[in-house]
């Protein structure tokens, strides 16, 4: 097996051989170099912080009407007709007490739950006859016509969407 000759001194373009190889500039840092840049820096980063911890305490303290939605969709879907009034008024005193103190909503009842309900929305969802269902549903044995079942619980779920808890001000 034969070796490749040996390359010359000059390899290449004979007449390049005398040029002298460029030095490269120092690498520029990609740290800033003047204290006002660290300010700033950590003023931003001070703004993001807050406003990651504000979100993440907002998603954590309405927990209780993700818990409500997901309870309220599979009562929607399995409840009986007969018991629908008396779990979606227990559904939403169990959203109420989580949002709002036991000394304010415990011992609501009647026109004075209803009004609670809608004074705690921009606009109230429960129209007056379902406040009427809602005030006397308790108590109520016969089974709600689907007509009225409906509506009822997208107000439900419109009042567990929409109310401004004690932590919202």
């Amino acid at each position: 097996m034969s070796s490749a000759p040996p390359l010359p001194e000059a390899f290449g373009n004979y007449a390049l051989g005398d040029f002298v190889e460029v030095v490269s500039p120092q690498t520029i840092s990609w740290l800033p170099q003047t204290t006002g840049w660290w300010w700033l820096g950590a003023a931003l980063l001070a703004v993001i912080a807050r406003y990651s911890w504000q979100r993440l305490r907002h998603w954590y303290r309405n927990r209780y009407r993700r818990e409500a939605a997901v309870r309220l969709q599979r009562l929607a879907d399995t409840a009986e007709r007969s018991t629908l009034v008396a779990e979606l008024n227990r559904l939403l005193k169990l959203t109420a007490l989580a949002a709002f103190s036991r000394e304010q909503v415990a011992s609501l009842s009647g026109e004075e739950w209803v009004d609670f309900l809608n004074r705690q929305c921009a606009t109230p969802p429960f129209s007056n006859e379902q406040g009427q269902l809602l005030a006397v549903g308790a108590y109520r044995t016969g089974p709600v016509a689907g007509a009225t079942g409906q509506p009822l619980i997208a107000a439900c779920r419109t009042w567990v969407r929409e109310h401004k808890n004690m932590y919202d001000v």
